[in-house]
């Protein structure tokens, strides 16, 4: 596939999650120079950092001045989430040293959920990098965006960080159809998830893919079935 091809094909792939990205990351920006730092703190964090959730944790974090153990603390927990992504994730396909660090570094939630179905199963590495740029683009672009007019928004607006739950339900009901009728593995998901809140709930995410990647592998040792990923 040509580089040109490739970034079209990819531009369509992740143009309804990059949509979907956009008032999150406008709010994340309004959130910046509200919180009083400087509106370049929006643009620079989501570009170098590239966390979404835990760059909303930074702000109180930064503003705060927690120190630097509590910071990086802090972003293990949020972001340890990728660890589980990278056993799936189609990083094998990607061609080039710094293709891969650069792919490594842009695995996001959304990214990965892209690149994990079925239809992704033969895309290129142009097209996996093209869509992670994109998703970065997306990102990036709308943080500093949301800095630049945060004093514009109202303080009565509402809702923004809905945003965030939005995207997540439409990628898990992509995730869910791709499945073609596997119903163990949603439940399986669910229950993880409920337990992890109910016994570790400062740590759910951690503990909820730990649980779910014990139960995938449990129940391939008990069926002899290949587990299916979400």
């Amino acid at each position: 596939m040509r580089i040109s091809s490739a970034a079209r094909a990819a531009f369509q792939d992740g143009a309804s999650v990059g949509l979907g990205m956009l008032p999150l990351g406008l709010a994340f920006g309004a959130l910046v120079v509200r919180s009083g730092l400087d509106w370049w703190w929006a643009g620079l964090s989501a570009a170098l950092i590239y966390g979404g959730s835990f760059e909303f944790l930074l702000i109180g974090m930064v503003t705060a001045v927690a120190p630097l153990a509590s910071i990086a603390v802090a972003a293990f927990l949020v972001q340890a989430r990728h660890v589980f992504y990278a056993l799936s994730f189609p990083l094998h396909r990607v061609r080039g040293r710094l293709a891969k660090t650069y792919s490594t570094f842009a695995l996001t939630d959304e990214a990965y959920a892209l690149t994990a179905t079925e239809q992704a199963r033969d895309w290129s590495s142009p097209r996996i990098l093209w869509l992670q740029c994109f998703m970065h683009l997306y990102w990036a672009g709308s943080a500093t965006a949301g800095a630049l007019l945060g004093s514009l928004v109202p303080d009565g607006v509402t809702g923004l960080d809905f945003a965030l739950t939005a995207l997540f339900t439409v990628l898990a009901l992509d995730a869910v159809r791709e499945l073609r009728g596997d119903l163990p593995t949603p439940v399986l998901a669910l229950l993880c998830a409920l337990a992890a809140r109910l016994l570790l709930p400062h740590q759910m995410l951690l503990a909820a893919f730990a649980l779910f990647t014990a139960g995938l592998l449990a129940r391939h040792l008990v069926t002899g079935r290949k587990p299916v990923h979400v």
